[in-house]
């Protein structure tokens, strides 16, 4: 039976966790067996420099956290080693990186477990999908390039037009 001094300390562990979970945009687990420590530290730069929190946790902990957050479903893929990464802005970040690491990786035991997006819990091959798609930042600057070629040719077409009547008067 554990102290109660070490119950007390595990309790607010799970009570940090909790807030973290249920205040963050996304987050996502990984199996991260296997990965080098150079690996490891390259990744951990990469996840700081988009803000995401990345960290080791032990199962048993995320476990009750997850439930705490009513995101209990998750918890069937708490096996084995587990990292989390938490985003509080940008909801494809987490996935994003993790999806591309797992990707190249030597060795396949990094694996992405599960996912989720405020309430929406996605599997392996969900956070996978979420992975593929782009930054924010990428997403608008396409947005902006497909609005402004049309506009483009609207202004050329409109001082075509006025270039002839221009000339015409």
């Amino acid at each position: 039976m554990p102290s109660e001094k070490v119950l007390l300390a595990k309790q607010a562990r799970v009570a940090e966790l909790t807030d973290l979970i249920k205040n963050s945009a996304a987050g996502v687990l990984v199996n991260y067996e296997g990965i080098t420590v150079e690996e490891d530290t390259k990744l951990r730069k990469e996840m700081r420099e988009a803000g995401v929190s990345y960290f080791v946790e032990k199962n048993t902990l995320l476990r009750f956290a997850f439930k705490n957050a009513g995101l209990g479903d998750i918890t069937n893929v708490l096996e084995g080693t587990t990292a989390i990464a938490i985003s509080n802005d940008d909801q494809t970040a987490p996935a994003r990186i993790l999806g591309k690491f797992a990707e190249g990786t030597e060795n396949k035991k990094f694996a992405l477990k599960a996912g989720y997006i405020g309430e929406e819990i996605y599997d392996e091959a969900g956070v996978n999908a979420l992975s593929k798609i782009p930054s924010r930042e990428v997403l608008l600057a396409m947005l902006v390039g497909s609005l402004q070629g049309p506009m483009q040719k609207l202004a050329a077409t409109l001082q075509a037009v006025v270039d002839k009547n221009n000339d015409a008067a």
